[in-house]
C-alpha cells in the first residue's frame, strides 16, 4: 500500500474485511446499513508487517478477509470509527475530517463484545448426594470449540452439580472476554429457575440461583434454554471426567476457537 493511503476495516459478525478504497467499502456497507453487527473503521498506511500478514491469509485484491479471532492489537495502527452515513453517503473523492481515534486493542475487544458464546453445561453425582462433577463446553457461534471445562465438586446432589456447572461455564465465558451468551442445559429445574418460571424452595438452590443472577448482570445479552440430554452429550462427558477430580480442581482443554 502506498504511503499515506487510506483503508477501511469492516467487521460483520466474526469476519473482518479490509478494503483499499472507499468505493469497495461502500458496496459492502450500503447493503448492510441496518445490520447492528456491522461496524466500520478507517485507517491510514498500514505497515509492511501488516501487508505481509494479510497476504499470507489469502489476499484478494482489493479485498482481504480474516477471522476476528486472528486479530491482535498490533495488526493495525490507530483506527477511526466511521458512521454508516460517513461511508455510505461519501464519494470516493471526499476527505471527511475524523477526529476521534480508537486504539486497535479497543477495536479487537469490540469483537468479543459483539460475539456470541454458546455454553453447554451439565453436572452430576455418583449417588444423590455423592461425589460429583461439573462440566461445560464453550463454543463460538459457528460451532468451533473455545474450551472444554471440568471441575471436581466433592460430595453434592445432582441439582447442586448442575448449578455449579452453569456457574463454571459463565465464569470462563467472562474470562474469555465474552459479553453475549446463549446457555443450553438438560436440567429442566435449573433452566426454569434461572428463567424465573419455577419457585425456589431449597436453600442451596436459592443461593446458587442468586449467584447465577448476579453473574448474569455482567453480560449484555443472556439467554438460557432447555435441551434434551442427547444434545448435551459433550457437557455430560466433561461432567463425568470431573468426578475423578479433587474438590475445586478445574481442568481446561482449549479448542480451535479460543
Amino acid at each position: 500500500m502506498e504511503e499515506g493511503s487510506d483503508y477501511y476495516v469492516v467487521r460483520k459478525g466474526n469476519t473482518v474485511a479490509v478494503y483499499k478504497n472507499l468505493s469497495d467499502c461502500q458496496a459492502q456497507v450500503s447493503s448492510s446499513v441496518l445490520d447492528a453487527a456491522v461496524s466500520v473503521y478507517k485507517g491510514r498506511a498500514w505497515s509492511k508487517e501488516t501487508e505481509g500478514y494479510l497476504s499470507s491469509h489469502g489476499l484478494k485484491n482489493p479485498l482481504y478477509t480474516i477471522d476476528a479471532s486472528e486479530l491482535n492489537k498490533d495488526l493495525f495502527g490507530a483506527l477511526i470509527p466511521c458512521s454508516f452515513q460517513d461511508v455510505v453517503g461519501s464519494s470516493s473523492g471526499s476527505n471527511t475530517d475524523f477526529k476521534r481515534k480508537t486504539p486497535v486493542s479497543g477495536f479487537v475487544n469490540n469483537f468479543k463484545d459483539m460475539a456470541l458464546c454458546i455454553l453447554n453445561f451439565d453436572g452430576g453425582a455418583k449417588g444423590n448426594p455423592g461425589k460429583g462433577g461439573a462440566g461445560a463446553l464453550l463454543k463460538t457461534e459457528d460451532g468451533r470449540v473455545i474450551c472444554r471445562l471440568s471441575e471436581g465438586l466433592g460430595v453434592v446432589t445432582n441439582n447442586v452439580a448442575e448449578y455449579k456447572a452453569l456457574l463454571l461455564g459463565l465464569r470462563y465465558a467472562l474470562i474469555k472476554g465474552f459479553k453475549r451468551i446463549d446457555v443450553r442445559g438438560d436440567s429442566m429445574l435449573v433452566v426454569m429457575q434461572v428463567q424465573g418460571k419455577w419457585k425456589l424452595k431449597h436453600k442451596d438452590m436459592i443461593e446458587l440461583c442468586k449467584k447465577v443472577n448476579e453473574i448474569k448482570k455482567s453480560f449484555t445479552y443472556f439467554n438460557i434454554q432447555h435441551v434434551r440430554r442427547e444434545f448435551n452429550s459433550d457437557a455430560d462427558h466433561q461432567a463425568n471426567l470431573a468426578i475423578d477430580l479433587r474438590d475445586g480442581q478445574v481442568s481446561e482443554v482449549l479448542g480451535d476457537g479460543c
